[in-house]
């Protein structure tokens, strides 16, 4: 895992990133992709804990739009 800064983590697929003046703390993320988003963790996000795609549904659920994820290169 790849991080340029604290709230920036990237994969070969995605780069995820979170705003925590954002967070409304729902804890959405961390019940249901534990294995990805840790809260005891640190760093918390580790973005080998699932599949890309599992982590972008995930991503996608974020209710305060405090994770937000983009792809590292176009797909062909």
């Amino acid at each position: 895992m790849k991080t340029s800064t604290p709230n920036v983590f990237s994969n070969n697929d995605i780069t995820v990133t979170y705003s925590p003046c954002k967070c409304i703390n729902a804890e959405r993320c961390a019940r249901e992709l534990s294995n990805v988003f840790r809260q005891s963790v640190i760093p918390w996000i580790d973005l080998e804990g699932a599949s890309t795609k599992k982590i972008i549904r995930q991503v996608k659920k974020c209710p305060s739009g405090a994770l937000k994820f983009h792809a590292n290169q176009e797909v062909a």
